[in-house]
C-alpha cells in the first residue's frame, strides 16, 4: 500500500492514525507544512519499505519506535527541526539503505551499530550538531557509496575510523574537530570522486599515494595543519573533468614539481597562505582549464611567468603578498575573461603594461606595495581604483584622485575621468578597507527637512568625515539632481524593504540606487539592515553576483548604487507574453546556469559561506 501525498501545502501535524494502516509500505510526506512531533505509533507500520519525511517544519525528538520498523530500506528526515538525540535504535534497522538525517539541530552521538547489517549504502547527517566519535562500524563496512558528515562537532583520529571502501564515491568530513594524519588507506578507494577533509586539526604531509584517485575531481584539506612538499603523484590526475584543489590554509611548504601542469583539467586551485617558496612553474600555463588560481601569502619567488598568460578562461588570479619580482608581462591582454588581479605586496617594478586597457572585463585590480612606475593605464579599472589599490609604488602617476599627475613628456589621458560615487571594491579585508570605507562614507548631522528643494542645499551644513579628495556632496547632489529626490517616474522596481530607482549621471553612466525604505522610529533595525547588506556585497565579486558600486547614508537617505542592468528581472519577463516568448530555452538554460555559478560561489568560495535565503525571478536580474 501506497501513502503519498509529497510536494503539497499540508499544514497540521502527521495524525496519529496513520500507524494504523498496518500493510502500508510506502509513506511519502516530504516537502509540506508539517510541524510537531512524529508520532510514536508509526512505529507499529511493520511493512514500511521507504519512509520520507523530509522538507517540513517537524520538530521535537525521533521516536525511539521507529527502531521497529525492521523492514524499512529508506529513511529520510533531512531538512526540518529535530532536535535532542538521534535514536540508538535507529541502528536495529538491518535493512535500512539510506539514511538521511542532515540539516536538522540533532545533538549527542551518531548511533554507534550502524551498518552492521551489511545494507546502509548512503548516510549524511551533516549540518547538525553532533559529537563524539564515528562509529566503529563504519572502519570496516565496505559497501558504503556517499557520506556526508559535515558541519558538526565530531572529533577523534581520522586515521583510526576509516578503512578501504570499494564503493564509496562521495565523503564529507568538513567542519569537524578530527585530528590525526591522513591515512594511505583512501588511495584504496577506486571509486572516490569528492574527499572533503577541510576545518579540521589534520596534521602531517598528504599521502603521495593519493595520486592514485584517478576518478577525484574534488580535494578539499583546506585550513588543517598540514606540512611537507605537495606531493608529485598529484601529476596522475589527468583524466579528470572539473577537478578542484582546495590546499589553502595549511603549512606546506617547498617549492611545486612542474609536472604539476599535466593536470590539464583542473579548474579550481588555491594553494594560498602556505610556505611554498621558489618559482612559480612554468608549466602552469598547461592548466588551460583553470578559472581560479589563488596562490597568495606564500614566498614564490623570480617572475610571473609569461606561460600564465595562457589561462584564457582564468577569471580571478591572486599571487599577492609574496616574493615576486620582474615586471607584468605585457601579454597579460590574454586573459580576456579576467575580472580579479590582485598582486600587491610582491616587488614587482617598471610601468603597468598598457595592454590593460583592451582588458574591459577586468573589474577590480590591486597592483599596491610594489616598485611599479609610470602613467597608469587609461581603463576604468584604474582611474577608478581606489587609492589602497595603487598605493606604496615608487613612481605611479596619472588622472586617479590623490595620485600625482604624470609630467610632460608621458602620455597623460586630456579628457577627465569622474570617479563613480563611493567607489567601493571587495575583497580587500584589511585595515585599509575600513579606513577607506571611514574616507568615503558621508556622515551628516540629522535635521529633519524634506521637500526635495531642500535636500542638496542642506548637504553644505552637514559635516563630512573624509580621508579622499573627491567631492562627496557634489555626486550626491548630482543623484538627487537627476532622479528629482527620488521621484516616481524614475522607479524600476521595488522590494520588501527598498525601493529602485534609475540614474542617469552627467559621466555617462547608469546606475541602479536601491534607497532603503523608511521603517519608522526603528532606525537601529534600519540601519543594521543597510551595513548588513553593505558587510555581504564587500566580501563577494563575481560575474554573476551584481556589484556594488558605493554607498550613501545621511539624515535624508540610505541607498546603494548597484550595476544597473537593463533588461530588468526575471520577473518582469515572466509576467509578459511577449518578454516571456522571446526567452527561449537557450536563454533559460543560461539564466539557470548563471544562478548556479553564483550559488555555488556563494556556498563554496565564500569563506564564512553566504545563503541567499530569498531566491526568486524577482531577485534574477538580465542583462542585454
Amino acid at each position: 500500500m501506497f501513502l503519498s501525498l509529497y510536494t503539497n501545502h499540508l499544514p497540521s501535524t502527521i495524525p496519529t492514525l496513520v500507524g494504523a494502516l498496518s500493510n502500508l509500505t510506502v509513506l511519502y510526506l516530504f516537502n509540506n507544512q508539517l510541524s510537531g512531533s512524529i508520532p510514536k505509533e508509526l512505529g507499529n507500520l511493520k511493512s514500511l519499505i521507504h519512509l520520507i519525511l523530509s522538507r517540513n517544519m517537524l520538530n521535537g525528538n525521533v521516536p525511539i519506535s521507529l527502531g521497529n520498523l525492521t523492514n524499512l530500506e529508506v529513511l529520510y528526515l533531512r531538512e526540518n527541526q529535530f532536535s535532542s538525540f538521534i535514536p540508538q535504535q535507529i541502528g536495529n534497522l538491518t535493512k535500512l539503505a539510506i539514511l538521511q538525517l542532515d540539516t536538522n539541530n540533532f545533538t549527542g552521538f551518531l548511533p554507534q551499530n550502524l551498518c552492521q547489517s551489511g545494507y546502509l549504502q548512503k548516510i549524511s547527517a551533516n549540518n547538525n550538531h553532533l559529537i563524539g566519535p564515528i562509529p566503529k562500524s563504519l572502519r570496516n563496512y565496505k559497501s558504503l557509496i556517499k557520506v556526508h558528515l559535515g558541519d558538526n562537532q565530531l572529533s577523534g583520529n581520522i586515521a583510526e575510523y576509516f578503512g578501504v571502501y570499494n564503493n564509496l564515491e562521495f565523503m564529507d568530513l568538513s567542519n569537524n574537530r578530527f585530528y590525526g594524519e591522513i591515512s594511505e588507506n583512501w588511495s584504496s578507494c577506486p571509486q572516490l570522486t569528492t574527499l572533503r577533509i577541510a576545518r579540521n586539526n589534520i596534521s602531517g604531509a598528504i599521502p603521495p599515494k593519493i595520486g592514485n584517485l584517478i576518478q577525484l575531481h574534488v580535494l578539499d584539506l583546506f585550513y588543517n595543519q598540514l606540512i611537507g612538499k605537495l606531493p608529485n603523484e598529484f601529476c596522475k590526475l589527468t583524466s579528470l573533468l572539473k577537478l578542484k584543489l582546495k590546499l589553502n590554509g595549511n603549512q606546506l611548504s617547498g617549492d611545486i614539481s612542474p609536472e604539476f601542469g599535466s593536470l590539464t583539467n583542473l579548474e579550481y586551485l588555491d594553494l594560498s597562505t602556505n610556505r611554498f617558496d621558489k618559482s612559480i612553474p612554468t608549466n602552469i600555463g598547461n592548466l588551460l582549464k583553470l578559472n581560479y588560481l589563488n596562490m597568495s601569502n606564500n614566498n614564490f619567488s623570480n617572475d610571473i611567468p609569461i606561460k600564465m598568460c595562457n589561462l584564457a578562461h582564468l577569471s580571478q588570479l591572486d599571487l599577492s603578498h609574496n616574493l615576486l619580482e620582474g615586471e607584468i608581462p605585457s601579454q597579460i591582454d590574454n586573459l580576456q575573461d579576467l575580472e580579479m588581479l590582485n598582486v600587491p605586496h610582491n616587488n614587482l617594478f617598471g610601468v603597468v603594461p598598457i595592454v590593460f586597457e583592451e582588458m574591459h572585463g577586468l573589474s577590480y585590480v590591486d597592483i599596491s606595495f610594489n616598485m611599479l612606475e609610470g602613467s597608469l593605464p587609461k581603463s576604468k579599472v584604474f582611474q577608478h581604483a581606489p587609492i589602497e589599490a595603487l598605493q606604496g609604488n615608487k613612481g605611479l602617476c596619472g588622472n586617479v584622485t590623490r595620485l600625482l599627475p604624470c609630467v610632460i613628456g608621458r602620455q597623460v589621458s586630456k579628457k577627465g575621468h569622474r570617479i563613480i560615487f563611493l567607489i567601493i571594491f571587495p575583497l580587500l579585508g584589511t585595515l585599509s578597507l575600513v579606513l577607506m570605507f571611514l574616507g568615503i562614507f558621508l556622515i551628516f548631522q540629522r535635521k529633519r527637512k524634506h521637500p526635495y528643494t531642500d535636500q542638496t542645499n542642506n548637504m553644505h551644513n552637514e559635516k563630512v568625515f573624509s580621508i579622499s579628495s573627491f567631492d562627496g556632496r557634489a555626486m550626491y547632489n548630482e543623484i538627487i539632481e537627476v532622479t528629482q529626490g527620488f521621484n516616481a517616474m524614475f522607479y524600476i522596481g521595488k522590494g520588501g524593504h527598498a525601493t529602485v530607482y534609475k540614474a542617469s549621471l552627467a559621466s555617462g553612466n547608469i546606475m541602479a540606487k536601491k534607497k532603503i525604505l523608511s521603517l519608522g522610529d526603528d532606525e537601529i533595525v534600519q540601519q543594521k539592515e543597510f551595513f548588513n547588506e553593505i558587510r555581504a556585497l564587500i566580501e563577494i565579486w563575481h560575474r554573476n553576483i551584481v556589484k556594488l558600486h558605493g554607498f550613501c547614508s545621511n539624515s535624508q537617505h540610505l541607498f546603494l548604487n548597484y550595476e544597473y542592468l537593463e533588461k530588468g528581472s526575471l520577473d518582469m519577463i515572466f509576467t509578459n507574453d511577449r518578454g516571456a516568448k522571446r526567452l527561449d530555452w537557450n536563454k533559460r538554460v543560461n539564466i539557470i546556469k548563471g544562478v548556479a555559478y553564483a550559488l555555488s560561489y556563494l556556498h563554496h568560495n565564500c569563506s564564512p559561506p553566504i545563503v541567499h535565503r530569498d531566491i526568486s525571478s524577482k531577485n534574477v536580474l538580465l542583462d542585454s
